[in-house]
């Protein structure tokens, strides 16, 4: 049943959101010249694939987990659409094709191998990454592996129709702050 609300929700969310993404497209060329940024995931059951976001930093970072990145690292408008969260927008492709969920466990590096084994012990590779989830609402990313991946057991195994709904609107309302950078200054 999530997966039909997924899907109904992702191509909604495209279609209706159509306009802005083209805005966001347009803002963010010339803020980096590359607007839109891709990057290699662990999906369900550690199958890669290729996760699409609005680029926040600098072509020149290096592909890492973002709090293994430097503040200085990302862009003014990069700021803007974290703190907003639409940099997340383009996701919806990905939920679209069914690499992802809009509500399950973050999709990490395969180079995050602490915790991706973290994962696996607690079998939350066996579902479908999200976009959003409890641990994204309570500011939990993935710098602390163990507790994250404990969250996300935990979310998995209550994770309700309502709880669904719940954490889509709490992300949509503004919960959560994103995923740490250093020294980030908002």
């Amino acid at each position: 049943m999530i997966r039909v609300f997924d899907f109904l929700f992702a191509l909604l969310g495209l279609a209706l959101g159509l306009p802005l993404l083209l805005v966001l497209l347009l803002v963010g060329f010339f803020d980096t010249g590359s607007p839109i940024f891709r990057q290699e995931r662990v999906g369900r059951d550690k199958t890669p694939f290729t996760l699409i976001k609005f680029r926040t930093m600098t072509r020149e970072t290096a592909s890492v987990a973002s709090h293994l990145a430097s503040a200085s690292s990302i862009t003014s408008f990069g700021r803007f659409l974290r703190r907003t969260k639409l940099d997340e927008l383009p996701q919806l492709w990905n939920v679209l094709r069914g690499e992802m969920s809009l509500v399950g466990p973050r999709p990490c590096l395969f180079s995050q191998e602490e915790l991706i084994k973290e994962r696996e012990e607690r079998g939350v590779l066996a579902a479908r990454p999200g976009i959003t989830g409890l641990a994204q609402v309570n500011d939990i990313d993935m710098s602390t592996p163990r507790l994250l991946a404990e969250t996300d057991k935990k979310m998995l195994e209550n994770l309700t129709l309502p709880a669904y709904f719940k954490y889509i609107l709490m992300t949509v309302s503004g919960k959560g702050s994103g995923d740490r950078v250093p020294g980030k200054s908002d």
